[in-house]
């Protein structure tokens, strides 16, 4: 009897020591994993782990490190370790109750790398029971890394960038004034006026609208005849109406001189109140604003006057300076530049491109679709005018289009050394820097392009880069670019992802990549399979990717996706 009482006490004392001794398995259960599966964000995998250690798991005397480890072909990733103790033992790491148990929440970031698209997630455990290490068997709690936003690198290579435009105008609108003074009372024209220079240049640009019909293209003639406000009212009514009168006979008797056939509209103005307001208001005598003040008090135009006159008396200013500057007539001749037509600024690059302006050249450019005419003239201008960065900038808008990513590089370069605060350039240089990955840089090169027309698209890639979707996708917003709908994709806006992607005008392999994605997500099998079938037809080195790609995980065992991805 005594025997088996002992052998029942050392039994009973061996099961006490064997189950303090270990922690015993943790199971998926045990976790919840946000997001899941994970997801890339701005090059990194985000990840947060929140635990449970089970009712009389967490021994008093116990310490549990938990390490999460990303593994996928070729390699894996350990994340930032956390450890949790027993309540008997000294330390600064969380506590876990034996008997309750105890939650906890950890959050990782993995540095994204491709390979990763295919990979799990596990937790593994460094644990021990005082001094003596135990193992706790790792738990597999998610798969893989969705990496839709690093098709970024495609979407942002198929934006135009930016054009350094050209300032040509085929017709530029011109206007030669000339005034007549009168003296006071008077409507004659005095021969002294018609010697003035302003007189004589308005004569001569009759004649070389005369001489130059090519050149010059003749808007209108307009004559406007004033008075000096100080004077009766009816007075100066026709005072200024035989002022019209004589300045538009000079007019109309040098246009038939040079047999140059032209209406001439005639108007007056009685009294130049506006033109007394502006030369007062321009000039230095003292009491100006004063002058400008009390008059406007006045609406009656007798009243006006009358203190016009009063103050006339008293300032000489007003009845030397101002008062005889509004007595005239302003001969106005409107008219414009005619440049060179389509036709002929064509055949002048054909003959001789070095007798065409830089705006010219780069006007050119405007007139053909085809990229190689485009990149010749755009060189000629380049050779031609050395320091202008549009060229420049319009090769390397060019280049990156065509996808050389160096040459348009060279060519940015180029063009920032002629103008560094260029913004089509910054704006080129930020699209490069971004289709290659340099955030930091796209970032300061964007910051100097605010005047591009294409800021807010750009700005719209950066922000996707950066992984702010929503402000991307209101960049973006109105723009029918692949860029634009994977904005939308990952805001999950699938509904405004596909109307966008109708909408582009040159569809290419990522466009029907990005289409067969939005149907993936939204469970159109059939539709996700066509559209990947075109994608890779377009462009076969997107089989690599779909077959990784978490967006498919829901076709990974159909026959059609299998054979497509081989």
């Amino acid at each position: 009897m005594q025997t088996k009482s002992f052998l029942f006490v050392a039994l009973a004392s061996g099961l006490v020591l064997s189950s303090c001794s270990k922690l015993g398995e943790l199971s998926a259960d045990n976790f919840t994993v946000t997001p899941s599966p994970l997801e890339e964000v701005s090059n990194k995998v985000p990840v947060t782990i929140n635990g449970r250690f089970p009712e009389k798991y967490m021994k008093k005397k116990a310490q549990v490190t938990v390490i999460p480890v990303l593994r996928y072909e070729g390699g894996e990733t350990a994340g930032q370790a956390a450890t949790f103790q027993g309540e008997k033992v000294q330390g600064n790491n969380q506590e876990i109750s034996y008997k309750v148990g105890g939650n906890y929440t950890m959050k990782n970031t993995f540095a994204y790398v491709p390979e990763m698209a295919k990979s799990e997630l596990y937790l593994t455990f460094d644990a021990k029971i005082g001094n003596k290490s135990v193992k706790v068997p790792e738990v597999k709690v998610a798969d893989g890394v969705i990496a839709t936003s690093t098709l970024l690198g495609r979407t942002a290579a198929g934006a135009q960038g930016a054009t350094g435009e050209d300032k040509y105008q085929y017709a530029i609108a011109q206007t030669k004034q000339a005034q007549i003074k009168y003296l006071i009372n008077q409507a004659n024209i005095r021969t002294s006026e018609l010697k003035s220079v302003s007189v004589q240049d308005f004569i001569k640009t009759l004649r070389d609208i005369k001489a130059d019909s090519k050149g010059y293209q003749l808007d209108g003639i307009e004559v406007s005849a004033y008075a000096s406000p100080e004077g009766a009212l009816d007075f100066n009514t026709r005072l200024a109406e035989k002022r019209q009168g004589t300045s538009s006979n000079y007019v109309k008797k040098q246009l038939k001189d040079i047999q140059l056939d032209a209406e001439v509209e005639q108007k007056y103005t009685a009294e130049d109140w506006e033109g007394f307001q502006e030369l007062v208001a321009a000039s230095n005598i003292q009491d100006k604003d004063v002058i400008v003040r009390v008059l406007s008090m006045y609406e009656d135009p007798e009243e006006r006057e009358a203190q016009i006159r009063n103050l006339s008396s008293a300032f000489t200013e007003l009845a030397n300076e101002i008062l005889p500057e509004l007595r005239r007539a302003r001969l106005t001749v409107n008219y414009n530049l005619i440049g060179r037509s389509d036709d002929e600024i064509k055949s002048q690059y054909k003959a001789d491109a070095s007798q065409l302006s830089v705006e010219e050249l780069l006007y050119a450019a405007t007139l053909t679709d085809n990229k190689a005419e485009k990149a010749d003239i755009y060189a000629t201008a380049a050779k031609q005018y050395p320091t202008d960065s549009r060229a420049f900038n319009n090769l390397a808008q060019l280049a990156f289009q065509n996808g050389d990513m160096a040459a348009a590089k060279n060519y940015l370069s180029q063009a920032l050394s002629k103008e560094a605060g260029s913004a089509e350039a910054n704006a080129n240089a930020a699209l490069v820097n971004i289709v290659e990955g340099n955030v930091a840089a796209a970032e300061t090169a964007l910051s100097k392009a605010t005047a591009a027309k294409n800021y807010k698209e750009v700005l719209g890639n950066l922000n996707i880069a950066q992984g702010n979707y929503a402000q991307a996708a209101q960049n973006l917003a109105g723009v029918k670019s692949n860029s634009a709908a994977l904005a939308q994709i990952l805001n999950k806006d699938y509904a405004s992802a596909s109307q966008t992607l109708s909408a582009i005008a040159q569809p290419d392999a990522t466009t029907s990549y990005l289409k067969a994605i939005v149907a993936a997500r939204t469970q159109q099998a059939s539709t996700a399979l066509s559209n990947l079938k075109d994608a890779v037809a377009k462009d076969a080195s997107l089989k690599a990717r779909a077959a990784r790609d978490m967006d498919f995980v829901s076709l990974w065992g159909n026959s059609t996706f299998k054979s497509l991805v081989q």
